[in-house]
């Protein structure tokens, strides 16, 4: 009986750090608002990158030096990632701004012989102001981006070094019998984070170095920034860099040079969006997520409505873990029943017998494991 309360107390005792944890949780998300995207961030990253801290580990380094490498590869990634696009934007926006402004404001479109106009004009200043002010807001926000960039490695290092003690300690509260849940969620999260870091990031360098050619073959003036938006765009699922191609090729439509329309549009989306899936995706589809495309565009763009660019990561993520907690939770309740079992009531009632079997066997076990424990060994009789 004695047993039995320590181990009631160091349970409630459990349960009650547990809480404590999730409420200063809580807390601490509302006052570190302005930063929560950065920290998530920071979260997921350092979940990809453990495994190459544990890699480095394993081939003669400390805890601690794995940890700064392993940070030290997030921070090159993150660098070689972002500061084209800066710089893109910096050093490209007038010529971009002008291919805008001179499309035609008016496009005609034939149909039954009849020509209808269609006014353009503002969509042109819409996306000149757009572009503009981007531009603006970006460079204004460099010096905060600067210290959120720099929280961001800070805190990647620490989740790195002591990843693995966090996670001890946010699976210690979890019953032992549920602890093959935690697990599975656990699974879908890094496979996820994987196929988003990890997948996405090669198949989009394939994308840069196959369309940068390209581009400057058929003749663009701004080869670069266009290989660097279809490569960002890559991570749109399903549709990706078709939504850079396919406005090229309409823009030489309107222009009336139907030979580059169909060029660009035949060599970009065989090229630029179709072969960087086939030769890069299926090389290291092993260990993503196998999230079908139509639940992870959903993420994707869910995501990034709700909480912005956090959400190209965070939305996928949450979908990812739901559909596992779901299969997770049909294959407890219906096994390996089909479709036609589960309606036949006959069914019903013998599946419903037999949980009330297990739950009879699973409630009787610990009785004879307490009455063992009350009873002592044999050898302590002796």
């Amino acid at each position: 009986m004695e047993s039995n309360g320590a181990t009631n107390g160091t349970r409630s005792r459990r349960y009650a750090l547990a809480a404590i944890v999730a409420a200063l949780g809580v807390l601490t998300a509302g006052i570190l608002l302005e930063v929560l995207g950065t920290i998530l961030f920071a979260l997921t990253a350092a979940y990809v990158l453990m495994p190459v801290q544990r890699w480095f580990v394993r081939r003669g380094f400390t805890e601690w030096t794995g940890a700064a490498a392993a940070t030290g590869v997030g921070f090159v990634v993150v660098v070689a990632v972002f500061s084209p696009i800066i710089l893109t934007l910096y050093v490209n926006v007038d010529e971009i701004v002008d291919i805008v402004e001179g499309l035609p404001p008016e496009i005609p479109i034939a149909a039954f012989d009849v020509t209808y106009m269609i006014d353009v004009a503002e969509v042109q200043t819409f996306a000149v102001d757009f572009l503009t002010s981007a531009t603006i807001s970006l460079l204004s926000a460099l010096p905060v981006l600067a210290i959120k960039f720099a929280l961001f490695v800070i805190l990647l290092f620490a989740l790195v070094l002591k990843g693995d003690e966090a996670a001890r300690a946010a699976i210690a509260p979890v019953p032992h019998g549920y602890r093959d849940i935690v697990d599975a969620l656990a699974t879908r999260a890094r496979e996820t984070l994987y196929a988003i870091y990890v997948l996405q990031l090669a198949t989009s360098v394939a994308t840069l170095f196959i369309a940068y050619p390209l581009f400057w073959a058929l003749g663009y003036e701004i080869p670069f920034t266009l290989a660097l938006i279809a490569a960002i765009l890559q991570f749109v699922p399903i549709i990706g860099p078709s939504l850079l191609v396919l406005p090229i090729a309409g823009y030489h439509v309107v222009s009336g040079e139907l030979v580059a329309a169909v060029l660009v549009g035949v060599l970009g989306i065989v090229l630029v969006a179709w072969l960087p899936d086939i030769a890069v995706r299926p090389r290291l589809a092993r260990r993503s997520a196998g999230l079908p495309g139509s639940l992870y565009f959903v993420g994707f763009t869910g995501g990034l409505f709700t909480l912005g660019v956090i959400g190209i990561v965070v939305g996928p993520l949450i979908v990812a873990v739901f559909v596992e907690a779901v299969d997770l939770l049909a294959d407890e309740v219906n096994g390996d029943a089909d479709v036609a079992d589960l309606l036949d009531p006959d069914a019903d009632d013998s599946a419903t017998q037999s949980l009330e079997r297990t739950s009879d066997t699973e409630v009787s076990e610990p009785d004879t494991e307490a009455t063992y424990e009350e009873s002592g060994s044999p050898s302590a009789e002796h």
